[in-house]
Formats: structure tokens, C-alpha cells, sequence
């Protein structure tokens, strides 16, 4: 019992922790500032999600009516999808408003290519956390002994290539040396102090912040669509089972005023 609560209490610390380990260094998550209310945001997110991520990674779970709707493509008046202008911001892979959003490669080529198959991305942001997702986007460096000559600090020996270099540009790690204790002595070794852009991309820095929030902000939504919603609604049942529960006293109260 007592090893069960201690298992629990050191898995609550980990999730809740907001640093990671990467290459034997502890990294410290930036956080991120989600924004679900702003269709603005979520779309500019789509967008970017269809054209970079798209090609490799599906929302298998998401459909294009359903996310077109989600994210505010929908009539003003009547509140119903544009599925017109739905087919045109968001589907290139079919014809169909009501398929799901899946990769135009097929597993097995994209399994070839990458060594792996690229993973579905609807449910990133709840798995991963969106502060790891934020840093994870802003993590990549130059490494010339990677496949795909480029790593990740959130995401050591990462196997995909950065597809926002271009937009990001290139950064390199500025290396650091550190000390530590052994039971033979003291040994240094080099660490990743932290990353330098060394080549501009077509970005500054804050506008690829705001890029990288728009598209984590995006999947923070394909991976609960309704989380909005569902926070409205759990003010009202709290407020209910208040009430509910002033009732309940007062009738435990008449019932057992005898007694008492």
C-alpha cells in the first residue's frame, strides 16, 4: 500500500513537473499561452498545420466539416459550416467535406522513408502536453550527424526534419562545461547552454512564436474540441451541485431535528 501511494506521488511530480530530460541535461519548458476562443488563431493554426504537417501527419480522428465548424468556418447568421469554403482553406487530400483528415502517403512509403511511420497528430497536444509541443516546435538545431541534419533538445535523436527551417531559419547550440562529482573525481563534460540563430529564416523570432502558438493552439483543439464547452457546462454543475447540496442539508436537517 504504502509502495502504491509512493509510486503515485513520484508519477504526479513527473507529470506535473514543468522540466524535461533531454540529452542528459534537465530542460526547463516554456509555457504556453493557449488561446481555444480565438477562431482567428485556430485558423491561422489550420493553416499551417495543412501546409507543413499535413503531407506526413493525419487527424484521423477529426473530419473536415467537423474541424472546418470547430474553428469558426461557418455562417455568421445561421452558425452552419461553409463547406465550400472548407474544401478550399483545409481538405487538398479528397473530395469529400465529411472525410477525415488523413496523410496523402501511404503508411508503408512513409515507414520506408522515415524509419518510422509519421504518428497521428490529433491527440498530441493532450499526450505530450502543449508546453512540451510549444518548446518542442522552437527546439530544433543544426546537427550535421543526424539523417536529417537537425536535432531537438525536447527531442533527442528526433527522426523527422525541421519542415519550418524556412520560416524559423537555422540555429545552432552554444555549448557549455560542466562539472560533476564522481566517486574517482570530478569530471567535465559539454552541455547545450542554449540555441543561437545563426541563419534567419523568412520569420523574425516573434513571428515565429506566434506562428508556433497559432499551431500548437490548433492542435490543443483537434485534441478536445469541445474543452471550451465543456468548462462553460462544469460551471453550471458545480453551481448545481451547490444548490443541490445546501437542499440536501436542509432536509437532513428537518429530518433529524427530533433526534438531535
Amino acid at each position: 500500500m504504502r509502495k502504491g501511494i509512493l509510486g503515485i506521488v513520484a508519477l504526479s511530480t513527473l507529470l506535473l513537473s514543468p522540466a524535461v530530460q533531454a540529452s542528459g541535461q534537465e530542460m526547463t519548458l516554456d509555457t504556453f499561452q493557449g488561446r481555444l476562443c480565438d477562431d482567428a488563431s485556430l485558423q491561422r493554426g489550420a493553416g499551417v498545420f495543412m501546409n507543413y504537417c499535413a503531407g506526413c501527419h493525419s487527424l484521423q480522428y477529426m473530419r473536415y466539416k467537423g474541424l472546418g465548424e470547430g474553428i469558426g468556418i461557418r455562417d455568421a447568421r445561421t452558425g452552419e459550416a461553409l463547406e465550400d469554403l472548407i474544401q478550399q482553406q483545409l481538405n487538398f487530400v479528397t473530395d469529400k467535406v465529411h472525410d477525415a483528415v488523413v496523410s496523402a502517403i501511404p503508411a508503408k512509403d512513409a515507414e520506408s522513408w522515415f524509419g518510422v511511420a509519421p504518428p497521428d497528430l490529433t491527440l498530441v497536444a493532450r499526450v505530450r502536453g502543449t508546453d512540451w509541443l510549444y518548446t518542442y516546435l522552437k527546439s530544433f538545431y543544426k546537427d550535421t550527424s543526424r539523417p536529417w541534419g537537425v536535432n531537438n533538445l525536447v527531442f533527442p535523436d528526433v527522426g523527422m526534419p525541421h519542415v519550418l527551417v524556412a520560416l524559423q531559419g537555422v540555429q545552432e547550440p552554444v555549448m557549455k562545461t560542466v562539472s560533476t562529482e564522481a566517486s574517482d573525481g570530478a569530471h567535465t563534460h559539454e552541455v547545450i547552454d542554449h540555441l543561437e540563430l545563426v541563419e534567419p529564416g523568412l520569420l523574425t523570432p516573434e513571428e515565429y512564436d506566434v506562428l508556433v502558438t497559432d499551431l500548437v493552439n490548433f492542435l490543443e483543439f483537434t485534441g478536445e474540441p469541445i474543452k471550451l464547452e465543456r468548462q462553460r457546462l462544469g460551471v453550471w454543475v458545480m453551481l448545481f451541485l451547490v444548490i443541490f447540496m445546501l437542499f440536501t442539508w436542509l432536509l437532513k436537517r428537518e429530518y433529524w431535528k427530533d433526534v438531535h
